[in-house]
């Protein structure tokens, strides 16, 4: 099983499993416990059919990252339809008295808190009066999907996942009961010494040899080195499935923030740098929309323009034409789109000569731009020396980057309609 990315000692998000294939004995989970949650699955279903599918989507690998928090498993799995549907499986909680009767059956044997630690589950602390593994009835599946069965296929498949889950770590299980590892080791941790000083007392205590203080700090020990950094990792990690909630955050959004954050920590970890750091509002959030594949083409993605440009003051439109000029330079391109600038004689200059060898009409100059006599096409002039070019309706001022930027004028309208089209 891959590392969880643990959110919290009381939300756990497990990566998605690889597709793979049933065991040789036709059993889906590995431990008697993972059998126990499988068998509680099967038993409470009410349509064979639907569990035979929900299995075979499981070994697909068709469930993706599962995030566990006392009480649920949710994740999305992919069935029929393009849209992954939203999976949750409910299991209900142990009270306190449970927990108790339970942190007491744990302390009891030595063995226990070890094979907890190992990844084991002793069947001896299952079976201590406390209703850890489910019966038939007790998971309760929900999913977005029409399909009304109990379970439907893709809570199915959610189930067996998680019974591999448990597989590799009990501890899954006793979160989905309500209480975290950590919690529960503290909680286990102080009892045992509790318990451990109850007993020191009722017996003689014995002498201990030992050293005074003085005496073993007073032979200076040099320090071990300290161990070498870990290796980076080689791509960014990837974001957990962030549910939808009523009235909650955009999980999309969420997403894509989340994804970005982890591109940049990646390079500020590898490169010690953070490219995008200097960048102002207004060029993040052109960075963030044009970062976004698509945009303008869905629902989602209009909104996320929409409250990209109320938060840096602008409107839609402009965002847009700002992404075009992002595409066409990066910070750049947009520099470009939105300053203006005197540049140096020399270089600007020579550019009308060029075009006019290259067949082009006499461009009218202003500034850092130079405009097509018909006012359709316009080259401007960047601070890094590349040219840009622009294209309008003839007769209105509505700029918009076209084509890539080339140190040379004449390269820069390459694929805007050659001078024979224009003059």
């Amino acid at each position: 099983m891959a590392a969880p990315s643990r959110d919290g000692d009381h939300r756990r998000t497990f990566p998605a499993f690889p597709a793979r294939t049933t065991g040789a004995d036709g059993g889906f989970a590995e431990t008697w416990w993972g059998d126990a949650w499988v068998t509680a699955l099967e038993e409470g279903a009410l349509d064979a059919e639907r569990l035979a599918r929900g299995r075979r989507y499981a070994e697909r690998g068709n469930v993706d990252a599962i995030t566990v928090t006392p009480g649920l498993a949710l994740a999305y799995v992919q069935g029929s339809r393009p849209r992954p549907y939203r999976v949750q499986v409910r299991l209900r909680t142990l009270d306190d008295d449970d927990w108790e009767r339970f942190l007491d059956a744990a302390v009891e044997r030595p063995g226990h808190i070890a094979a907890l630690l190992d990844k084991e589950m002793p069947a001896s602390l299952a079976a201590c009066g406390v209703p850890l593994l489910p019966g038939p009835g007790d998971l309760e599946p929900h999913c977005s999907c029409p399909d009304r069965g109990h379970p439907c296929k893709h809570a199915a498949a959610l189930c067996y996942q998680t019974a591999r889950l448990l597989d590799a770590d009990p501890f899954v299980l006793l979160l989905l009961r309500g209480r975290g590892e950590r919690e529960l080791l503290d909680a286990l941790s102080r009892r045992n010494a509790t318990r451990a000083a109850r007993a020191a007392q009722e017996r003689e205590p014995e002498p201990l040899p030992g050293v005074r203080a003085t005496e073993a700090l007073a032979a200076a020990r040099p320090l071990p080195p300290l161990p070498a950094p870990l290796p980076a990792p080689p791509h960014p990690g990837q974001p957990p499935a962030y549910p939808a909630v009523p009235d909650g955050p955009d999980s999309f959004a969420l997403d894509q923030l989340a994804t970005d954050a982890a591109v940049r920590a990646h390079a500020l970890l590898t490169t010690g740098e953070d490219a995008t750091g200097e960048l102002t509002l207004w060029q993040d959030a052109v960075r963030i929309a044009a970062s976004r594949p698509g945009s303008g083409l869905t629902a989602t993605t209009r909104a996320l323009y929409s409250s990209l440009a109320s938060a840096a003051g602008r409107t839609p439109a402009e965002l847009a034409r700002a992404v075009a000029a992002w595409h066409q330079g990066g910070p750049d391109g947009l520099a470009v789109l939105e300053e203006l600038w005197d540049p140096p004689a020399g270089r600007f200059d020579r550019a009308r000569p060029l075009l006019l060898a290259a067949d082009w009409p006499a461009f009218r100059p202003w500034r850092n731009h130079l405009t097509h006599p018909r006012g359709h096409v316009q080259l401007r002039l960047g601070r890094d020396g590349l040219w840009y070019a622009y294209e309008s309706e003839p007769g209105h001022d509505d700029w918009w980057p076209r084509g890539t930027p080339d140190p040379d004028p004449v390269g820069a309208l390459t694929g805007l309609g050659g001078p024979a089209d224009t003059l």
